[in-house]
């Protein structure tokens, strides 16, 4: 399954300016999903991050793989449209400094899905270098309300 940014829309509920994925090149729902973002050099967050040394800032690094594991879930019988939410991340690793023009290639993979609870673990890259790394889990609220869990 590709799916490019008119169809990551209909899959997830982040929109501009801060949807952190253009373009999901291959996916495996239940399993793992890659893709990528171009960084065009006027994305809102290069203006203030810093105004004499532009970066992606390292929670929206994070916001993309979060983005791109959740296509996984999203994209799995049922789900289309659905809200997945962040509730823990850990073993962060910022590499290198994801610059305006780069493209931040994105791998993730789903480690377990389980009655609405997903842990994945995610990889940026950028010219085939790492950049940033990180372990968390999501929660599809709406799937943990039918094993009555509190969220």
């Amino acid at each position: 399954m590709i799916l490019d940014k008119k169809a990551i829309l209909e899959y997830q509920q982040n929109r501009d300016p801060y949807l952190m994925i253009d373009y999901v090149s291959e996916v495996e729902p239940g399993k793992y999903a890659n893709g990528y973002k171009v960084l065009r050099d006027d994305e809102w967050f290069f203006k203030v991050h810093w105004p004499k040394d532009p970066n992606m800032p390292g929670m929206l690094q994070i916001e993309s793989l979060v983005q791109m594991a959740a296509m996984s879930i999203l994209t799995m019988p049922g789900n289309k449209g659905k809200i997945m939410y962040l509730v823990s991340a850990n073993k962060l690793k910022f590499v290198k400094k994801i610059l305006p023009g780069d493209k931040l290639e994105i791998n993730t993979e789903v480690k377990i899905f389980k009655r609405g609870m997903a842990s994945f673990e995610g990889r940026g890259t950028v010219k085939g270098q790492t950049v940033c790394q990180a372990e968390f889990n999501l929660i599809l609220p709406e799937e943990i309300k039918n094993y009555n869990m509190k969220n």
